[in-house]
């Protein structure tokens, strides 16, 4: 699943060929994605000009001329395509087209179906089911050592699974958070109340750096995703941890070890991660 790194250089590479700009043309190709569209989905998009695209967490949220917000989320394999032109003939996975007043085409494809997209107002938008629970932007400035202690005060889970409960904090995946432990010296393994205080402290500025550093080089490609552009990203091939058990650590050398924690695959050091 694209995680905060890659879905905001989605946003970003969509930027320029659609802030500002009025959809002239909007095709929906199916009536639902992982949730049914919303009723009248194409008709409501299309003609409306886009004022604003940011990230919330994983989604991606673009402001509209009439007062509503169009809302998306890329699940585990969709992809945003943008062709300067004519877009080609669309294939079995191209769900939404979308054709701006300008020339661009923006193809939303989405193999496994299990992303989303809906019409929010925007006066309810952190309202809807999917935002209002959210915890802070582990890149905007209500995130710090303190807010981040609190929230793991009591909490009996692994710090790993922690870090991944959106509640705590937005938007962090599997992938950033085994690298960001890793950086902290903090064991995945080791209780969540017992990483508040000062290993929270040193935890905050590593998952900024962890995250600032992946979205400078567009993210990272393991299968589905690549950028709006085309482009994969290439943050994978400065992985510490992540996806390389039986490998030499970086800074020990001892070999890299493979756990699951609820479900999900965890790599660490046994050695530097205490």
């Amino acid at each position: 699943m694209p995680e905060l790194p890659e879905v905001e250089t989605v946003c970003r590479g969509l930027e320029g060929p659609l802030v500002g700009h009025r959809l002239i043309k909007v095709t929906q190709r199916r009536d639902n994605l992982r949730w049914p569209l919303p009723d009248k989905f194409s008709q409501r998009l299309q003609g409306r000009k886009i004022i604003r695209l940011y990230r919330r967490a994983k989604f991606i949220l673009a402001d509209l001329d009439d007062g509503w917000v169009w809302m998306t989320h890329l699940g585990m394999s969709g992809r945003m395509y943008i062709h300067n032109g004519l877009a080609p003939n669309p294939g079995k996975h191209d769900h939404v087209l979308l054709e701006t007043d300008d020339g661009h085409n923006v193809v939303y494809q989405d193999h496994r179906r299990f992303g989303m997209m809906d019409l929010v107002h925007a006066d309810e938008l952190y309202n809807h089911r999917l935002l209002r629970d959210l915890g802070p932007e582990p890149l905007g400035n209500e995130f710090s050592g303190v807010v981040l202690s609190d929230s793991l005060q009591g909490r009996r889970t692994p710090i790993k699974s922690a870090l991944l409960d959106q509640k705590i904090v937005a938007g962090l995946g599997n992938i950033y958070v085994c690298e960001a432990l890793f950086h902290t010296g903090i064991s995945p393994r080791r209780l969540a109340a017992s990483v508040a205080g000062k290993r929270a402290e040193r935890l905050v500025p590593v998952i900024r750096d962890v995250l600032t550093k992946a979205i400078a080089k567009g993210g990272s490609t393991l299968r589905d995703y690549v950028q709006a552009s085309g482009e994969l990203g290439y943050f994978q091939h400065e992985f510490a941890v992540y996806g390389r058990q039986g490998e030499p650590c970086v800074q020990c050398g001892q070999a890299i070890k493979r756990v699951v924690q609820a479900g999900r695959s965890t790599f660490f050091c046994s050695k530097c991660q205490r």
